[in-house]
């Protein structure tokens, strides 16, 4: 498998998703807080003395006998819990399998506080765990070619989740491709438009950044490949072809003897009933904007015990 670190370089976990301090995560969860909580949990306040201690867990209720259930989150909903002052324990890992009945988390403290947390923990932990679900059903779909053909995600995220939404693929086991605009230079359709040819804007772009900065331009048809390629382009997208068309431009760009210049990635109506009509061709990479944009979130619940 190519080492996609060298031409990406965002499916590490550690350098690429995490913010620039654990403050600057912590102050984005308290925004969320802030958020559902306002000026107060009028319900508990009214309800629970203050002085009232509980515990609980919080458990998968998703029952999907059809797909492996990825948990995701779990950091960052410990996270939360500790900024209302409760204590968190995560029983499974992010990325782990579960299944119904399974306690991925305990939490203790001020019941007060454990119910103004609640809402907003549960919330991250399901739509993390189903995009980072998805993922992962994407990725057994492929079976022995997921060893050659990465799924990626796309920037079709929730504004201001795309941190959570991306970290959650790569918990899934896809890679997350660029993060922001300005992690690579991505030429599209409508940049070729205004610039006239994908020629002259990778011959811009080279002019500008030189080898600082990875070029990817996308392409529609065989013509484009060859130009990008040709043109120097790290990575090419191929937009909206068909399977039938990916086969064909990857058979021809070996004949060429360019196959291997270029990372090649497949982008556009591509789903899970097609991907392996895709990946049968071997194209490096797949992206695919569903993972984020069309979330089915997994089910949990926070079971009080006392």
């Amino acid at each position: 498998m190519k080492n996609f670190n060298n031409i990406y370089n965002f499916d590490n976990l550690k350098e690429n998703f995490f913010f620039n301090s654990e403050l600057e995560l912590r102050t984005i969860l308290s925004n969320f807080l802030n958020e559902d909580i306002g000026t107060g949990d009028i319900t508990s306040n009214l309800l629970i003395p203050k002085e009232k201690t509980s515990s609980g867990t919080i458990v998968c209720k998703h029952e999907d006998i059809d797909r492996t259930i990825i948990a995701s989150g779990l950091a960052e909903a410990k996270m939360i819990f500790e900024i209302c002052g409760c204590k968190a324990t995560q029983m499974v890992e992010d990325g782990s399998v579960v299944s119904k009945g399974t306690e991925v988390m305990s939490v203790s403290g001020s019941a007060r506080s454990i119910l103004k947390a609640e809402r907003t923990a549960l919330n991250i932990v399901m739509r993390m765990s189903g995009i980072s679900t998805k993922t992962r059903q994407f990725v057994e779909k492929l079976g022995d070619l997921s060893q050659v053909v990465r799924i990626a995600s796309t920037r079709k995220t929730a504004p201001g989740l795309r941190y959570f939404d991306k970290k959650a693929v790569v918990l899934g086991g896809g890679i997350s491709h660029r993060k922001r605009m300005d992690q690579l230079i991505l030429i599209k359709d409508n940049h070729i438009a205004i610039v006239g040819s994908v020629k002259k804007a990778i011959e811009l772009a080279k002019s500008v950044y030189g080898e600082k900065r990875k070029i990817e331009c996308e392409v529609v048809n065989l013509d484009g490949i060859v130009e990008a390629i040709s043109s120097g382009a790290d990575i090419v997208m191929l937009d909206n072809f068909t399977s039938d068309m990916v086969r064909y431009s990857l058979e021809k760009i070996r004949e060429y003897g360019l196959r291997e210049k270029a990372v090649i990635e497949i982008s556009g109506g591509v789903n899970y009933d097609n991907i392996y009509d895709y990946a049968s061709s071997r194209p490096d990479v797949i992206s695919i904007g569903s993972l984020t944009h069309s979330v089915k979130s997994i089910d949990y619940s926070l079971e009080i015990l006392n």
